[in-house]
């Protein structure tokens, strides 16, 4: 009875995968659905545990080396005191208080942990991409948008950021805080290439030629780094470049007019604008020079925004590799110069157009794509140029740990 009661259960499992397999086939708008969602699901997954690694574990692993070198210190001070009295021929006492407590206590010699600095810097904030605040119209980058409001708040009200971890303030031999000396290795390249990899749809790597991988992460081996991929014949994705960049400030700023405008680089996926492309431009709201700029395609609120990627200028092309800019993507004059020859002259054609949800007036920049009524992705005159910019620097939870 129980046997005929398990075939029944694999019978009934069967025909139903069957059902949905026949489903699938006789509709595939539901594949492709199943495959943005299946996207969707990886891409938020990936950043909840960069978020938790970020915000959670290491400020955590910090605390705990921090509490064991006060610790450290205490016990080795204690031992230093007890030497010095055994000179004196005390030893029977001061052996009995420098010993430790019993297993199961907590060490009486245990100097609390330090409380954070006083002049130590307040916790900083930054807008977050999932909050509401990603469908007001993005202003402050280097190129021309619509004029902020001059009677803005200087920060954005608190509900609408999200806080970053207070960390202390490094030793001085630490380079934690520091730009990445030096390219990446080849393990971290390949780091690299896989994350690229699974961040991107099946349409993407069929659609897409070349594909800019940005880290606007402050620190870590990836940080403020851009990785040039150029997809092969049989879809592998080969290295072409990585060059140091600057992304935005992350903050809300005055511009020269005396408007409060915010300098952040949105995550997410971009491709460029056919219609946009100078080798020469000078920013209406910041009054900077923009060489070699090429705009992105991204309509958020009904206007076209002015992120793009160009080389940078003055004093700005000594802050490569650091966050630096007012929202746009930095790159040295002779990389810019590169890119942008080796994009017009190379990379033109028939691209795909990301969804558009014209309730809000704004482009999706998470990877969705506009498909036709058959299922087909619907595609247009431009680039097939694919950007995409994450906060990540490529740390290693599991390394952290240790």
């Amino acid at each position: 009875m129980t046997a005929l009661r398990q075939l029944s259960v694999v019978y009934v499992a069967a025909a139903g995968a069957y059902a949905i397999a026949m489903a699938m086939s006789a509709h595939p708008n539901w594949v492709k659905e199943a495959d943005q969602t299946a996207h969707y699901v990886r891409t938020h997954t990936i950043a909840t545990a960069v978020a938790f690694d970020d915000h959670v574990l290491r400020p955590d692993v910090k605390m705990a080396e921090a509490a064991g070198r006060a610790l450290e210190r205490s016990i080795a001070g204690a031992f230093h005191r007890d030497t010095v009295k055994v000179a004196h021929r005390d030893l029977p006492v001061k052996v009995a208080r420098a010993l430790p407590a019993k297993h199961g206590a907590s060490v009486q010699t245990a100097a609390p942990l330090a409380p954070a600095p006083t002049d130590a810097a307040p916790p900083q904030f930054a807008p977050s991409p999932d909050d509401d605040t990603m469908s007001m119209p993005l202003r402050g980058n280097d190129a021309t948008t619509a004029t902020a409001d001059a009677n803005a708040s200087p920060t954005p009200p608190p509900h609408l950021m999200k806080l970053l971890p207070q960390t202390a303030t490094p030793p001085a031999n630490s380079t934690a805080s520091l730009p990445p000396q030096g390219p990446p290795s080849a393990a971290e390249i390949m780091r690299v290439q896989e994350r690229l990899k699974g961040s991107l749809t099946s349409e993407m790597v069929d659609n897409f030629s070349l594909f800019l991988y940005v880290s606007k992460a402050d620190s870590g081996p990836w940080a403020q780094r851009m990785y040039v991929f150029q997809k092969q014949a049989n879809g592998d994705l080969d290295l072409l470049y990585n060059w140091p960049v600057s992304t935005g400030r992350e903050q809300v700023e005055l511009n020269p007019q005396g408007h409060r405008l915010t300098t952040t680089t949105p995550p997410g996926y971009y491709e460029l604008d056919p219609h946009r492309s100078y080798e020469h431009y000078t920013s209406s709201e910041w009054g900077q020079k923009m060489p070699y700029a090429m705009f992105f395609n991204w309509v958020k609120d009904g206007n076209q925004t002015g992120l793009a990627i160009h080389a940078a200028d003055g004093d700005d092309v000594a802050k490569l590799g650091t966050r630096a800019s007012a929202g746009c993507v930095h790159l040295s004059e002779d990389n810019a110069r590169t890119l942008f020859a080796m994009i017009h002259s190379q990379y033109k054609g028939l691209a795909p157009r990301f969804a558009y949800d014209r309730r809000t007036g704004t482009m999706s920049n998470q990877g969705i794509l506009m498909h036709d009524a058959s299922g087909n992705v619907k595609m247009t005159e431009g680039y097939k140029v694919l950007i995409f910019i994450e906060d990540y620097g490529g740390q290693n939870v599991v390394a952290a740990l240790f």
